[in-house]
């Protein structure tokens, strides 16, 4: 499991510089880049892992591990953003009011679906048309706040590749993702077993961790680079992709039916999570270190609760 996750965050990052390649020579925003490309990049573990899961017929591993990631991103990644920037994170309001809005709306939407303790296709079919309904709308907006920014205005951490290196990271990240997260899902019931846990506590805990590494290295060295609002972006995007987009697919795939035990604290605990970090960040209109504290404090208290609740 070790082994795998080790490859895991190497392939995610392979496909992240990949992507941001791309973005680079395709001249897109660099908002677009934290929201959507690099989002949609670091969330490919999650998906990998729910999708095999969801193949193996360990549904708890699926919905686990895309509700404890969201969970992970906003009690531990984002305040590393905090934590890590040498000034004060401002938040562009705009982004957040729209981004705060769909993401609250799906995950009222995602948690009434399973509350029966089943996500089925249909279900996660409609959580996928709302991850390309966002995507379209995202790009509208930006293009309504004539937004779009020359290519030379796209910072990157690294000097952007040629098109033939741009599109071997992607796919070799892409397939090393793939082949990691099989070792994932093989390894997490042996070590349940081992552990004397449930299956559950391994998905919320240790593979949402691990499949949220690449959103955890990606805020810290946004943070450190003086670019927290890609890092905010990054996060924002991760979470609409976390439950659109893997739990709508992995139930596409095949209906998830999760204990509802488990539904019912999981997703009111994501819940109260994201709402904590929306309103930080629109209060002031930034995130500061002391806020950055209070979501860890948050994450601590869920851990401590599931603990108690599902050992």
């Amino acid at each position: 499991m070790v082994g795998a996750f080790v490859v895991l965050a190497k392939c995610a990052d392979w496909l992240v510089e990949g992507a941001a390649d791309l973005a680079w020579h395709l001249n897109v925003p660099p908002i677009l880049i934290g929201i959507v490309i690099i989002s949609v990049g670091t969330t490919t573990p999650e998906l990998a892992v729910s999708i095999q899961a969801t193949l193996d017929g360990n549904a708890q591993l699926a919905l686990g591990n895309a509700v404890g990631s969201v969970i992970y991103d906003d009690g531990l990644a984002l305040p590393m953003v905090a934590l890590f920037a040498p000034a004060v994170v401002l938040i562009d309001r705009v982004v957040l009011r729209s981004a705060a809005i769909f993401l609250i709306l799906v995950d009222l939407l995602a948690y009434y679906m399973a509350s029966d303790g089943t996500l089925s296709r249909g279900e996660g079919a409609i959580l996928v048309v709302g991850f390309v309904l966002y995507l379209v709308y995202t790009y509208w907006e930006q293009r309504r706040r004539r937004k779009v920014v020359d290519v030379d205005e796209v910072e990157l951490d690294h000097e952007p590749s040629p098109w033939g290196r741009t599109i071997l990271l992607m796919v070799a990240g892409l397939v090393g993702v793939l082949v990691s997260s099989k070792g994932i899902v093989v390894s997490a019931p042996v070590i349940a077993g081992a552990m004397g846990v449930s299956d559950i506590i391994i998905a919320l805990v240790i593979v949402a961790l691990g499949t949220s590494i690449p959103e955890i290295a990606t805020c810290i060295v946004a943070a450190r680079k003086g670019q927290g609002g890609l890092a905010v972006g990054n996060i924002l995007g991760a979470d609409i992709l976390n439950i659109c987009w893997i739990a709508g697919a992995s139930a596409i795939v095949n209906p998830l039916t999760v204990s509802q035990r488990v539904i019912h604290f999981s997703f009111p605990a994501m819940m109260v999570i994201i709402v904590a970090m929306l309103v930080m960040m629109w209060t002031r209109g930034e995130l500061t270190r002391k806020e950055g504290g209070a979501l860890v404090g948050f994450y601590a208290i869920y851990l401590i609760l599931m603990v108690k609740l599902f050992l």
